[in-house]
């Protein structure tokens, strides 16, 4: 294994780099676009990289799944559980063993090899930056670089003094690829070097995926050998790749071929020219925020794997918070980042690599609006529009309602609900189409305008809960029947986990009616401000906690990952500190009172955002501690699901840079949190380029003895501003910079303080900005 430390550094923290190549697909560096991904490895002489695409599903049965045909004993069921028969909602169903949806799997390996590798030792080195997305290799006089161009959708990997001879090859074998995966391959010589296609048909089925890469040589000389290509004496490799999922017959390989020779740009370098176009989207997007703490030089300069043996340093923070809203631009395009992001090389991926709306795409997601990533945003939006028929075939197929039910699994192509069993009724799930909604309402607010998909989909939410909330209790309340929390169940030995009235599907039924009424003024709006009146509020248990079921009765399961009881905390505001502060005291009991579960990286971050929305920094402190010191960061700086880097997963890599904002600046339409919970362990750095939901970009620096914020809003408005010294309103007027200088004294306990008093004497600065 060659070791060193040759090449130029990338321009820290925003990227890192390896002495040596990986020797798992776990440790790959990565690069994407939201639609084509890269896992590259940066061996030298076995130069591999692995191609996703965000359409590669393999068809397992999913693909034709419907939701079950319930809705006609739905009022049997109701009786049930109103009767008190808690074990009722175990026979809602069409008794179809549990289905997963179609699996995400990798394309191949794009694999460059030395048939005369280097001997010895040389100055070897592999870094990422994240500024350009490019991953580097630079060994002696050779130099490999991959990128995924957002500007152009292809894989772009140049190789510059590749040797004396090169083996170029499209590799299927990847771990976990069926036997009865039907490949072809094939190699033309054309003027520029080589086309080399791979295409592959699933097992069983008219579904295939076809791959194209068009090999560029400059110098020397290009002979096929199947089912690859061999080049001697070349100055350099440029190829540029591109995948497509199909039906039936492969795409026509010529019209590919000529797509990919239109990318090359006249009269000047081709990779330059590339690399340029991406960069305009890239570089933009991804430096509008970032963060700088209080580093040593020394540790900034680690690399990766080595820095995160040192889980209390400033550095490793900064470089993870770099690295996941990097990750996390580089997976979303088309769709969202999936369980895995936009990364897998491995076919048996767990948990199909879906995108799991109950938890982990949420948080995923969650610093795209503040984090300044519409993109994600937007990608996020078409997975919801795309998908919202599928939903109201949900709606109406469960539950006989119009409207529509968001699914808790899917592959990105269906919509379905059909991925439950008896221990998770899932299908029984009601919630999910307002948190996933949530972050578009969000986008608006930060934008200032309306999006009419957005309102059109809101509404027919609303729907769905006209149909569905007709029951009610002794008082007169609507009850939310069946319910259900994912994915927990009550502690009562007798119940099931199909519930009634979950503190979640409360927290949603009201936000998603009063979010429709907001965006639908007149008689419907109306009509849904009244139903969502007429909900029950939510109850506090003997242990003084928020109750997980606010009906009567329900015992709280405490040691569990998920914490959907506390979705009105976060992502809402329905639970605050300032409004409600005696529900934010039994929510922080809720929260005090929670176990880890399985010890999940989600569970953790969830855990500490809401404790930030709490005002909580010591509990933020020690769950982010939690995450930081066990093990689940690979080289690639990509993340695990457990501890000691266990199921490569996404969760904790891209909730990271959300839970680092939540802590510094929080916002609503009409309120700016400064400094809500800030860990002690963090005494001092800079936040950048923080949107907020009523229009503003904010910059913020603090040391020890004060903090220093920078507002510049886009439109007027008056706001109520918290920070740790007090609360005061606050007038903007758009386009005016306003400078806030404030003390950053911390509340030192860990239960939910009383607001801080009215800061006197404190300095405010204001001036005009032209």
């Amino acid at each position: 294994m060659r070791t060193g430390t040759g090449g130029a550094p990338p321009p820290f923290p925003h990227g890192t780099w390896e002495p040596r190549p990986a020797e798992r697909w776990e440790d790959a560096f990565l690069s994407g676009n939201g639609r084509h991904g890269a896992l590259v490895f940066g061996d030298p002489d076995d130069d591999r990289v692995i191609v996703t695409h965000h359409t590669l599903v393999r068809p397992n049965g999913g693909e034709h799944a419907r939701p079950p045909e319930l809705a006609a004993g739905l009022p049997a069921l109701q009786d049930r559980l109103l009767a008190g028969d808690l074990r009722a909602a175990e026979d809602f169903t069409d008794g179809r063993p549990l289905q997963w949806v179609q699996p995400f799997h990798p394309a191949f390996l794009t694999r460059l090899r030395r048939p005369d590798p280097h001997g010895g030792e040389h100055a070897c080195r592999r870094s990422l930056d994240f500024t350009t997305g490019v991953a580097e290799t630079s060994c002696a006089d050779r130099r490999s670089r991959v990128f995924v161009s957002r500007a152009d959708d292809v894989v772009v990997q140049y190789v510059t003094s590749p040797g004396p001879a090169l083996d170029i090859t499209l590799d299927h074998r990847l771990p976990g690829a069926p036997d009865g995966l039907r490949v072809g391959d094939g190699t033309v010589r054309t003027p520029e070097g080589a086309v080399l296609t791979l295409g592959a048909r699933y097992p069983g089925s008219d579904r295939a995926f076809t791959g194209v890469t068009l090999a560029v040589v400059t110098g020397g000389r290009t002979t096929l050998t199947p089912p690859g290509v061999h080049v001697a004496g070349a100055r350099s490799v440029l190829l540029l790749t591109r995948v497509e999922r199909h039906t039936g017959e492969p795409p026509d390989t010529v019209a590919r071929v000529q797509a990919l020779r239109a990318l090359l740009p006249a009269g000047e370098d081709p990779y330059t020219g590339l690399l340029r176009r991406h960069l305009r989207l890239h570089r933009t997007a991804y430096g509008r925020a970032r963060l700088a703490l209080d580093a040593d030089d020394g540790e900034r300069a680690l690399p990766g794997s080595e820095l995160l043996r040192r889980p209390a340093s400033p550095a490793l923070l900064e470089r993870l918070f770099a690295a996941g809203r990097y990750h996390l631009l580089s997976a979303s395009g088309m769709l969202p980042p999936r369980l895995t992001g936009l990364w897998t090389g491995d076919w048996d991926t767990a948990w199909s690599g879906a995108f799991t709306t109950d938890a982990n795409l949420n948080l995923q997601t969650a610093s795209a609006v503040a984090g300044a990533l519409p993109e994600v945003v937007e990608a996020h939006a078409a997975l919801v529009h795309g998908q919202l028929p599928h939903w109201r075939d949900n709606a109406r197929a469960v539950f006989g309602a119009r409207g529509a039910v968001a699914p808790p699994h899917t592959d990105g192509e269906s919509g379905h609900t059909y991925h439950f069993s008896r221990a998770y009724p899932l299908h029984l799930w009601t919630a999910g189409a307002d948190w996933l909604l949530k972050p578009l309402v969000d986008h608006d607010e930060a934008r200032g305008e309306r999006d009419p998909r957005l309102a059109a989909a809101l509404a027919e939410v609303a729907l769905f809960y006209e149909d569905f909330l007709t029951r009610t209790d002794a008082r007169g309340r609507l009850v939310v029947v069946p319910s259900y929390s994912p994915e927990n169940r009550p502690a009562n030995p007798d119940a099931s986990a199909g519930a009634l009235n979950a503190a979640m599907d409360l927290s949603a039924a009201r936000h998603a009616l009063r979010t429709a009424a907001a965006y639908h003024p007149g008689p419907a709006a109306d009509r849904w401000r009244a139903l969502a009146d007429r909900l029950p509020p939510h109850r506090v248990n003997d242990d003084g906690a928020l109750a997980e079921w606010a009906w009567p009765g329900l015992d709280d399961r405490y040691d569990h990952r998920h914490l959907s009881h506390l979705y009105g905390v976060w992502p809402l505001e329905e639970i605050n500190p300032y409004d409600t502060p005696d529900l934010a005291a039994a929510a922080h009991r809720a929260l005090a009172l929670r176990g880890t579960g399985n010890d999940s990286a989600h569970g953790h971050l969830h855990q500490a955002l809401v404790a930030a929305r709490l005002r909580d920094g010591e509990r933020v402190a020690h769950a982010l501690g939690r995450v930081l010191a066990g093990d689940f960061f690979h080289a690639s700086l990509m993340s695990a699901h457990y501890p000691g880097r266990d199921v490569y997963n996404a969760d904790a890599a891209h909730t990271l840079p959300a839970l680092v904002v939540e802590a510094l600046v929080q916002s609503a339409p009409g309120r700016l949190v400064l400094l809500p919970a800030l860990p002690a362990a963090f005494p001092a750095g800079e936040l950048r380029g923080v949107r907020t939901r009523f229009g503003a970009e904010v910059d913020l620096t603090w040391d020890a003895r004060e903090a220093r914020a920078v507002v510049r809003p886009a439109r007027t408005c008056r706001i109520d501003l918290r920070t740790p010294s007090g609360a005061r309103r606050l007038d903007l007027r758009a386009g005016e910079e306003r400078v806030l200088t404030l003390r950053t004294r911390q509340p030192h306990h860990r239960s939910v303080p009383h607001l801080p008093p009215p800061m006197e004497g404190t300095p405010w600065h204001h001036a005009h900005r032209t």
